[in-house]
């Protein structure tokens, strides 16, 4: 296999050929694109709710606006429950002792609603100043 170049030392031997200029280059836009990811505010908020004797613990929970939320559901119960919302596009079905963890997009600015579809007394309020 001599004279032919493998495709791994190649790309080794390209990589090699960096300059300091062209790295310094790269390590900057890799900066600059880290720092634009933070600057977006993409940091998750996490909200832990409980279900226990077909209740929300707290009903009512609070995130900023602009961020990823992540709701850690633990259910208490003794029976299945599901976490759903309408307005926040989730639903998922929590077995019994078991916990659970959904993921909503960025808000605006507003009153989201959840509830346990299979018990629908079981209210929440999402609060998005």
């Amino acid at each position: 296999m001599q004279g032919k170049s493998r495709p791994c030392s190649r790309l080794c031997r390209d990589m090699t050929k960096s300059t300091p200029a062209t790295l310094s280059s790269r390590l900057l836009t890799l900066a600059f694109l880290l720092s634009a990811a933070s600057a977006r505010g993409d940091e998750l908020v996490t909200l832990s709710l409980t279900i226990r004797d077909h209740q929300f613990e707290p009903a009512e929970v609070h995130a900023a606006p602009g961020k990823p939320i992540a709701f850690t559901i633990k259910n208490l119960g003794s029976i299945a429950a599901e976490f759903e919302s309408s307005e926040l596009h989730v639903e998922k079905v929590i077995p019994p002792g078991r916990d659970a963890t959904v993921h909503v997009r960025p808000l605006e600015p507003g009153r989201y609603t959840f509830f346990d579809d299979f018990h629908r007394q079981t209210q929440g309020l999402l609060i998005v100043p």
